[in-house]
């Protein structure tokens, strides 16, 4: 027990900006994960142009912000030039909103009436490559993604001529795999995976991971897990969707 502490307290703080215009609310959140050491808030902001800014400048790693804020931020950030973790907040989550936002590239959605403990899990949980969505939102959301990609390759009935190991860097890719990951279980270079990839993106005609994902769904190549008897929803093979 000693040692974990110890590892704990070496371990760098999670770094957070949360944007949000109503200010009790955002006044609550910033308390809120302050009770919580492994969180610091280094900045806020009541809007998107302020929570630009800030990402820009403070480099934080998460971005927790009220939904119309975070659409507009992700429709103007560089994810090459900034890998921060967009989680949306929202009283609701509709399924447009919630297709929208992966595609737009979020991390997460959550509502706002998610418990402390599922807010500090959906935080942690974006930070390992995973994707986080509300439980009940789920059965919907798998299938809105299948329509999505049924409709954009409802001409492309096989498997885009993709070669077996591209087929296999694809199952690892979705399965949330870094390219490091990926060279260490073929026992080839990152470099090499860099290529893969780029034939692999060009031949499917995706540019991003999650557009990869619902090409995945919509092709049979992952299976759908739902256990309703727990607290979390997996979809294999994915860089999961976990559900509160």
């Amino acid at each position: 027990m000693r040692e974990v502490e110890k590892k704990r307290r070496k371990t760098a703080p999670i770094t957070i900006v949360v944007a949000e215009d109503d200010a009790i609310f955002r006044d609550g959140l910033r308390v809120l994960l302050q009770v919580e050491r492994e969180f610091v808030v280094v900045g806020e902001s009541s809007d998107a142009d302020g929570a630009l800014e800030a990402i820009g400048r403070l480099r934080p790693q998460v971005l927790l912000s009220g939904a119309n804020i975070g659409l507009k931020v992700l429709k103007e950030i560089n994810p090459a030039e900034n890998s921060v973790r967009v989680i949306l907040l929202a009283p609701e989550v509709q399924e447009s909103q919630i297709v929208e936002a992966l595609l737009l590239g979020a991390s997460g959605l959550v509502t706002n009436d998610t418990t402390p403990e599922l807010l500090f899990k959906a935080i942690r949980t974006v930070l390992n490559g995973q994707y986080w969505v509300g439980r009940d939102t789920v059965n919907h959301l798998v299938q809105a993604l299948r329509e999505y990609a049924l409709v954009r390759n409802e001409r492309r009935k096989d498997k885009f001529g993709l070669t077996a190991r591209e087929m296999e860097i694809v199952q690892a890719l979705t399965g949330g795999d870094t390219n490091r990951d990926i060279a260490k279980r073929f026992s080839i270079s990152e470099q090499t995976v860099k290529h893969h990839l780029t034939s692999i993106y060009s031949k499917v005609g995706v540019s991003q991971r999650i557009e990869l994902v619902v090409l995945a769904l919509s092709q049979n190549w992952i299976k759908v897990d739902i256990d309703t008897t727990r607290q979390a929803v997996q979809i294999e093979r994915v860089p999961a969707l976990v559900a509160e």
